[in-house]
């Protein structure tokens, strides 16, 4: 059950968990009901010997929810959590949960020589292409391969894993944004998220780009607020 108003958990304890899966979800088990925010996550997430935040966090939540079967809700499931707010309302696991679809070892190495061991996101005509073993320039970690329907599997539950044309080979860094930012209904990015979800200099550095694109400036208002003119 959703709780009936937020709550925010002050959790600051340092997971000694072996994996980054099990740290996060320790992480929500000990809040149950609460909402943990995205640097919560990622302070969980670090490796307690190293010190290192993995740049892979997101992938590590989503399989709560999808191999797990763990209920997790953003704001996309409940319109009271801010971008970047969690919250697990029950430790309750899906009966689905575990059935994971993968491609058979054939079509993988038939995907992978496709593609050239590389990304193959695509947007707007701009291809990735970075190379599996490489350091990922903008999201920084090693690039790792793996899987992915090429139709969401939301939609195509039924996915041949024998037929290497319903998959395609993603780094990390792009199946996180397909999975937080792709709108599967319609095939295309969703912009508004993403830039809910980025910093505030993140978001002036795209209203400066749109103010220049649209051939417009701003002006400040009495309290300070810049609007477009």
């Amino acid at each position: 059950m959703i709780p009936s108003q937020k709550i925010y958990s002050d959790d600051k304890a340092v997971y000694t968990q072996k994996t980054v899966r099990a740290r996060i979800e320790a992480l929500f088990l000990n809040n149950l009901g609460k909402v943990v925010t995205r640097e919560q996550i990622q302070a969980a997430a670090t490796d307690p010997v190293t010190k290192r935040t993995p740049e892979n966090w997101h992938q590590r939540l989503s399989e709560l929810r999808t191999d797990s079967g763990y209920t997790i809700l953003s704001w996309r499931d409940w319109n009271k959590l801010a971008p970047s707010e969690y919250l697990m309302p029950n430790a309750d696991k899906r009966e689905i949960a575990g059935r994971r679809v993968l491609p058979t070892t054939a079509c993988w190495e038939a995907v992978l020589e496709r593609a050239q061991h590389k990304c193959e996101w695509t947007e707007d005509g701009q291809h990735c292409g970075l190379s599996e073993g490489v350091i990922d320039p903008i999201g920084g970690g090693t690039v790792k391969l793996t899987a992915d329907h090429v139709n969401p599997h939301s939609i195509n539950p039924n996915t041949d894993r024998t037929d290497p044309a319903q998959w395609q080979a993603l780094c990390g860094r792009h199946q996180v944004m397909k999975k937080n930012y792709w709108d599967s209904s319609s095939g295309k990015l969703n912009i508004l998220g993403i830039l809910q979800n980025v910093n505030k200099s993140q978001k002036v550095e795209a209203l400066d780009f749109l103010l220049r694109y649209f051939g417009m400036t701003a002006k400040k208002t009495g309290d300070g607020v810049e609007e477009p003119q």
